[in-house]
């Protein structure tokens, strides 16, 4: 089980992972970008690691949704609409919960991703997040078939989301501003992707420190 407090430590330590790794996610943004989504990002969630005192009586529905609500209102470019999308959708498939079973947990990645697929039309080998988040709730929901314990499932989706970034660097870029330079975007990892990433080993990171294998 995910408790209410692990979702609120899982929100902090993404948004502390984002923070740190604010540079790299921008010059990720500069190879193909527009150079400024490791700022979008940090700046979007400085705004939810303050939010995050103020909702510790709300249900793991209404924090996701807050969460949304301020990301789409912080974040420039796309990555404020997508991550907002996610987190929104994200809360429809818990609502009301105080904690969440495996079935719970891929309900929430699951629906995350497909409102980032509705939103931004994109598809597997587009070179987005998509290609990281779309392996991960795979293997995840594959671990929980196998009746494996969230822990377990979450380190499998992690590491497919692992490999899914890395397939990234290969591909041309078919959405966003990455694709613009056509073949030019080949051989960069995509930073959309490499936040999407963090976000899913945040979650992981939580789960192992609880020691509840």
């Amino acid at each position: 089980m995910v408790s209410h407090a692990q979702i609120l430590q899982w929100l902090q330590a993404y948004a502390t992972e984002i923070e740190q790794n604010k540079a790299y996610l921008t010059e990720l943004d500069a190879a193909i970008g527009d150079a400024d989504h490791g700022i979008n990002m940090e700046r979007g969630f400085k705004k939810v690691s303050i939010q995050l005192p103020t909702l510790t009586d709300k249900d793991i529905s209404n924090i996701l949704k807050a969460v949304s609500m301020t990301l789409i209102s912080s974040i420039g470019g796309a990555s404020g609409p997508l991550y907002g999308t996610w987190f929104l959708r994200a809360s429809t498939a818990v609502v009301g919960k105080q904690e969440l079973t495996e079935q719970d947990v891929l309900g929430l990645i699951q629906a995350g991703l497909d409102g980032v697929v509705q939103r931004g039309k994109a598809q597997l080998g587009d070179k987005t997040m998509v290609d990281v988040l779309s392996p991960a709730v795979e293997a995840f929901g594959q671990a929980v078939g196998e009746s494996k314990g969230t822990v377990e499932a979450m380190q499998q989706a992690v590491a497919a989301a692992e490999r899914g970034l890395q397939e990234t660097i290969p591909m041309q870029a078919k959405k966003g501003r990455a694709s613009y330079l056509g073949e030019r975007s080949i051989g960069h990892q995509d930073p959309g992707g490499a936040s999407a990433y963090l976000m899913l080993k945040s979650l992981l990171g939580v789960l192992e420190s609880s020691g509840k294998f």
